[in-house]
């Protein structure tokens, strides 16, 4: 599930953090000898300009430049508010993810991608057409024939999936208030380590063909994802911080269920009598 997040790339992060510093400061009466943001605004076009010619090394210069006014502007902030107790608490969080952005490398863990949603992950799925997501990863339990979301979380830290599956089922089993006897997943459930409920894989061998049958019936798990995704809000998510992925996440439950109730009254009420 992605947020509703632009594309992170440094230039554009290091300069958004310094307007957000000096817009606080000029909010809580400190006073700055420079902000950088016009100068700063220029290096970030140029950054953006080199990037499009493809001459990194000029890129890389402006964004070590932006760097550079970031630093400045954070050690200034940092020494007028020193011994403040009320400005050290407004400026806390704000002065976490500024030391992030100018400590962290491509390489590092726990990286910041945007100011006003942190928590965010970058997640890898191996798609064609977008490399790289940029949200929290969403795990949804749904019945086997009829096709009804019974649990629906948010992951954040892009857990492995094994690892989530004893959870979401707990949590079906919770809103459901019934007991889940078989789970049809994928391969990427593997090591998932559940022994009270009989977990089916897809290419798993010696399978009656009733069991195949079942298993395959699987797949169509993917379509009622994609009605979340495009008829839903699953797709992007606009509510703000971890406490909004959850809840958008049960939402998309919620609305995929009432649109598979309204669709079956539908056809019920024009069937022929």
């Amino acid at each position: 599930m992605e947020k509703n997040i632009t594309f992170p790339t440094d230039a554009k992060l290091q300069y958004k953090a310094m307007k957000r510093l000096v817009k606080m400061a000029k909010g809580n009466g400190l006073k700055l000898h420079q902000t950088y943001l016009r100068i700063g605004r220029r290096r970030l076009i140029k950054a953006g300009r080199y990037a499009h010619a493809r001459q990194m090394k000029r890129a890389q210069k402006e964004r070590n430049k932006l760097k550079t006014y970031l630093g400045r502007l954070y050690r200034t902030l940092h020494r007028q508010i020193e011994g403040n107790t009320v400005l050290s608490c407004v400026f806390q969080e704000t002065f976490e993810i500024v030391e992030t952005l100018l400590k962290q490398t491509r390489k590092s863990k726990n990286k910041i991608y945007s100011l006003h949603e942190p928590h965010v992950d970058c997640i890898s799925k191996g798609k064609a057409h977008k490399k790289y997501e940029f949200g929290c990863k969403a795990s949804f339990v749904i019945t086997h024939k009829e096709g009804l979301a019974l649990g629906a979380m948010a992951f954040h830290k892009n857990p492995y999936d094994g690892h989530t599956l004893k959870t979401v089922l707990e949590d079906a089993e919770k809103q459901s208030k019934c007991q889940i006897d078989r789970a049809y997943v994928d391969k990427g459930y593997k090591g998932h380590k559940i022994t009270d409920t009989t977990i089916f894989m897809s290419g798993q061998k010696r399978l009656t063909n009733w069991f195949k049958g079942k298993l395959k019936r699987r797949q169509a798990i993917e379509p009622h994802i994609g009605h979340m995704k495009y008829d839903g809000k699953l797709g992007r998510n606009y509510l703000r911080g971890k406490l909004g992925d959850h809840l958008n996440v049960v939402l998309c439950g919620i609305g995929h269920n009432l649109r598979m109730v309204f669709r079956y009254l539908l056809r019920m009420s024009l069937a022929p009598t």
